[in-house]
């Protein structure tokens, strides 16, 4: 079978079905694990090259909406009459189906089953370890810093904080992407800062920019020193490997 991811999460799902072996083909923001780097690649998630995919000649491409402007790519994979599948997950469970989808798909449901019931019984884990912490930080994540977007309380990252013991300050908006301004984020006054500005490596970030917007720094998290500058490819990905990211986050919050 001969398969091309056009959004990383899509790639990371199917590596945590160790079949990275299929891909003929990835997007330019792929970038894990490191079997995938030599593989033709199609262009950035936004704006794939249809025609390259179709060169690439697959059996199957991996879609996603994940991310809003997505959609040209659906309509170009219609154009070009090539067959595919969408993945949008917003949660973890919603991933843990993704991980069975896929593995139907490619003709292994065993093993997307036995992935997929792996993946749920490790955040179970985290789960009960959570529900036993009394005192929970709150944790206001920064997705993008102008204007602001922040993950709402049907997103990911609400139960990534939940499962690192805290809470996400923006869960009340039940939305996956909110858009907030300086003063909202100042008004919900939170524990921790966790920057994870989306395509944006962790050297390029500039939290001391941060703690100079207008009144930040009467805010409990600056004032403590905890503002963290995290991977975006382990929390703003929504793939198995949100786990590996759960894990930094509950030492960064120890």
């Amino acid at each position: 079978m001969r398969i091309v991811s056009i959004c990383p999460s899509n790639t990371e799902i199917l590596a945590y079905l160790d079949q990275t072996n299929l891909l003929v083909g990835v997007d330019d923001f792929s970038d894990w694990p490191d079997s995938v780097l030599d593989l033709p690649k199609v262009g950035p998630d936004l704006t794939i090259d249809m025609d390259k995919v179709a060169e690439l000649q697959p059996d199957l491409v991996l879609a996603s909406l994940s991310v809003p402007g997505m959609e040209k790519n659906i309509e170009a994979l219609d154009e070009k009459q090539l067959p595919y599948i969408i993945l949008n997950p917003n949660s973890l469970k919603e991933i843990a189906e993704d991980i069975r989808k896929v593995g139907e798909v490619i003709g292994l449901k065993e093993l997307g089953n036995q992935k997929a019931a792996e993946f749920l019984n490790e955040v179970q884990g985290y789960r009960r370890c959570a529900n036993k912490k009394i005192d929970k930080p709150s944790l206001y994540w920064e997705w993008w810093p102008k204007p602001i977007f922040t993950p709402g309380g049907l997103n990911w990252l609400t139960e990534i904080s939940e499962l690192a013991g805290g809470v996400n300050v923006f869960a009340t908006e039940k939305i996956a992407s909110h858009q907030t301004d300086w003063d909202s984020v100042k008004k919900r006054n939170p524990d921790h800062i966790c920057m994870v500005w989306v395509g944006v490596k962790e050297e390029k970030m500039r939290p001391e920019l941060v703690m100079k917007r207008p009144g930040w720094k009467e805010m409990k998290a600056i004032q403590k020193g905890n503002i963290h500058v995290l991977e975006e490819s382990l929390f703003c990905r929504p793939s198995p490997r949100l786990l590996e990211g759960l894990k930094k986050l509950i030492k960064v919050l120890e």
